[in-house]
């Protein structure tokens, strides 16, 4: 079984658990999939992105690396909601995404995962979503000097994929 399938697993066990002893979770859930709410989790996504843009030109650049995080988790979210899951964990929602693109169940580009994976800091990108948001969540730097084109065109791509593999 391939490492995102064995992820995907432990999140449902994890789930399951949590379900079962507080009535809440913070795992992956199986769910009655539809098009109604993968439609509003792009909507949320698009919200996202034009508040990236938003924030940039009201002087709150800084704030924009959260909005397009949230614009590409919101995709995932609507692809997993598609297939019939509910993940209330990011690195469950990205080993759920791996596994749909591991069997073939949907065609979504590496750079899209990988914009959001968790990686270790020598391994990661310079561009990538996840340490532009954790330098400005946790540095001070204040204005949005660089990517960010780059990264309304790539939560762009991924509206646009999402909405391809929802319908």
């Amino acid at each position: 079984m391939p490492h995102a399938s064995n992820k995907v697993e432990w999140c449902l066990r994890k789930a399951k658990k949590e379900l079962g002893e507080l009535g809440l979770h913070r795992g992956l859930i199986k769910i009655n999939g539809g098009i109604e709410l993968a439609e509003k989790h792009i909507l949320k996504a698009e919200h996202n992105l034009k508040g990236a843009i938003y924030f940039k030109k009201g002087g709150f650049s800084d704030w924009s690396a959260s909005a397009f995080f949230y614009c590409i988790y919101h995709c995932f979210l609507a692809i997993l909601t598609r297939f019939g899951y509910e993940s209330r964990n990011q690195e469950c929602t990205i080993a759920t995404i791996e596994m749909l693109k591991e069997n073939k169940e949907i065609d979504i580009d590496d750079r899209l995962i990988d914009s959001l994976k968790i990686n270790k800091a020598e391994e990661m990108h310079e561009s990538s979503i996840i340490r532009i948001r954790e330098n400005f969540q946790y540095g001070v730097e204040l204005e949005f000097k660089e990517e960010f084109d780059n990264l309304v065109n790539l939560c762009k791509e991924a509206i646009n994929k999402t909405r391809e593999i929802v319908h």
